[in-house]
């Protein structure tokens, strides 16, 4: 019997509730396929610093060190709570980053899906989305101006200020490219590099390294474009796109406007892959006005679970098996409250009802086979 262990970060305000859903999905594909998980909670976020006086605690980065992956729920609370954090220890300085900095988790990847039957959930019009929406975002995560070195503090004329240095190598550019590459190749074999040269040598650079990669994937069509051009065509035209590569600071803003055309962070998951380790999480914050309401949409965190089958446990079959319990809920004619729109018929459900009715479907999928 194979053996895993997968650390649970449940994070801050919904994190928890929506854990439980994907918790459930979790321990029903073990036992589809008779693996024995070893499910280990860890404390992460601003709840952590509260509780533990560390956004990342000590025993939670050995949890991550000895975990096969690792599953997060988002992070952050409320203005007021968050000013009574140290600057360096909030949510994001204090643990994301540091995460992802721990497992060099490089690339990550951000689906945008929305069948052809769900397209009523998009604010764009029909005519533009009539079949649906595919694409996938990978975006380069441990480098550019977030990872940059930071200072802040008064010039010479007594003036506050700060500098922060946008910063990549070509060792960074070609592995994120050959993601891009390899992942374009398994599917349209179209590959949009977003970038921002006219204006930027982080970019010129970028587009060097890509062009140099893509010599070794002549069967994949490279189109460039400037990334306010892609904003506007996510918008105009998203049925242009397949793979999208970009650097950090592009991918955060355009992944979540990706998630605006499709009605909701809620359905956006998300991987971030390193040389040795992965985790998965939601791509939408913690809503933490929302927290223990059991209003919360769990898809990202389901979907997230799907991608973890699949690039971690190796359980492909199983991670489409998941895709499509989630689906079937919408389908069935069921909506969860931030995607519920005036006139629907839809019937809204909570968030544990929403994963029952995909752990329901999902164990109604066939077993694979092996």
């Amino acid at each position: 019997m194979s053996s895993y262990t997968i650390a649970l970060l449940d994070g801050d305000g919904i994190g928890p509730e929506i854990m439980t859903e994907a918790e459930k999905v979790l321990r029903l594909a073990a036992s589809r396929n008779g693996i024995r998980l070893e499910l280990e909670h860890g404390a992460f976020g601003a709840g952590a610093w509260f509780s533990h006086g560390d956004s990342f605690p000590q025993a939670t980065r050995e949890l991550c060190d000895r975990a096969d992956a690792i599953l997060k729920g988002p992070i952050g609370l409320d203005h007021e709570q968050t000013e009574k954090i140290p600057v360096d220890m909030r949510p994001e300085r204090g643990a994301l980053l540091p995460l992802r900095r721990r497992f060099d988790t490089f690339a990550n990847f951000r689906p945008v899906r929305l069948a052809g039957s769900l397209t009523h959930f998009s604010p764009l019009k029909p005519e533009i989305i009539a079949g649906g929406i595919d694409i996938m975002i990978i975006r380069e995560l441990v480098g550019g101006l977030y990872f940059g070195a930071k200072e802040s503090g008064r010039n010479a004329a007594g003036k506050r200020y700060v500098n922060e240095s946008l910063e990549y190598d070509e060792d960074q550019i070609e592995r994120i490219a050959r993601v891009a590459f390899e992942t374009a190749r398994g599917r349209k074999k179209l590959l949009h590099n977003i970038h921002k040269s006219n204006v930027l040598k982080s970019s010129v650079l970028w587009n060097e390294v890509l062009g140099e990669v893509g010599q070794e994937f002549p069967e994949v069509e490279v189109r460039h474009i400037l990334v306010d051009a892609a904003a506007t065509y996510l918008c105009l035209d998203p049925g242009q796109f397949d793979v999208m590569v970009m650097e950090n600071m592009f991918g955060d803003i355009l992944s979540d406007q990706a998630g605006g055309i499709l009605g909701s962070l809620g359905l956006m998951p998300s991987a971030c892959l390193g040389p040795d380790k992965a985790y998965y999480e939601p791509s939408h914050g913690s809503a933490p006005d929302i927290a223990g309401k059991d209003i919360a949409n769990p898809y990202s965190m389901i979907g997230s679970v799907a991608m973890l089958l699949d690039m971690s446990l190796e359980l492909k079959e199983e991670a489409g098996h998941v895709w499509k319990a989630m689906q079937s809920v919408f389908d069935q004619g069921f909506t969860t409250p931030d995607l519920t729109r005036p006139g629907s018929d839809s019937r809204t459900i909570n968030t544990r009802s929403f994963g029952d009715l995909v752990a329901g479907n999902y164990a109604a999928a066939p077993v694979s086979a092996g």
